[in-house]
């Protein structure tokens, strides 16, 4: 198991067994509270559905080309553990922590299997990546669907970057206040996101070692 499979090893267990101790109806405020959020994502998916999927498909996918699914250390907010396990079956999550603990001798991210990602809501990294000649085979001669782009890329952040009231911080706190910390909890650990939030007078919340983990947004 890489470092990487135990962060999300990690997180994905704190995530259900905070879950499992709330009350259902605490559960069902949790899951009310994305709601745009997963509108988001089901706006995004048709629109790549139906301009990305089978460029995507037979560029990268089927011939093992992808950069985005090649290795494991995709960037996964802790939030989106917390929304990915609110809108799976027990079964799925299991299956995700089975792989997790597996050594990945593939070419492939571990949760890519041969139906695509096993997750139910993948990642918003994989969801918005696009290779440059994937966009300009779409986007060729087309700026309505790049305008379209554009606007998903920024919809996205209103939902994880912490120069406002943000889902993502939201749920972090929620689970801090619990007691519980993870590594992938950015808004509160990534110095570039601290960054930003002190920029915006929002507080920063509980403290952590922001050096150890290599966040990303710095």
């Amino acid at each position: 198991m890489t470092a990487w499979q135990a962060e999300q090893l990690d997180a994905l267990r704190i995530v259900r067994r905070h879950l499992i101790e709330i009350k259902s109806s605490r559960r069902e405020q949790l899951r009310a509270s994305a709601e745009d959020y997963l509108s988001f994502r089901q706006d995004l998916d048709l629109f790549l559905a139906a301009h990305f999927s089978q460029v995507c498909t037979r560029t990268c996918y089927t011939n093992n080309r992808s950069a985005c699914c090649g290795k494991d250390g995709i960037i996964i907010f802790f939030a989106e553990v917390v929304i990915n396990a609110l809108v799976s079956t027990e079964e799925a999550l299991d299956r995700l922590m089975s792989v997790l603990v597996q050594p990945n001798a593939g070419l492939k991210c571990v949760y890519l299997g041969s139906q695509g990602c096993r997750w139910q809501l993948r990642p918003a990294v994989c969801a918005l990546f696009l290779c440059d000649p994937a966009e300009a085979e779409v986007f060729h001669s087309n700026a309505h669907l790049c305008s379209q782009w554009s606007r998903f890329k920024k919809r996205e952040k209103k939902f994880r970057w912490p120069d406002r009231a943000v889902l993502f911080d939201d749920l972090e706190k929620t689970f801090i206040t619990a007691g519980y910390e993870s590594p992938l909890m950015y808004c509160h650990t990534s110095p570039g996101l601290l960054r930003v939030k002190r920029s915006a007078g929002i507080g920063t919340g509980v403290s952590r070692d922001q050096n150890r983990h290599g966040h990303p947004f710095r």
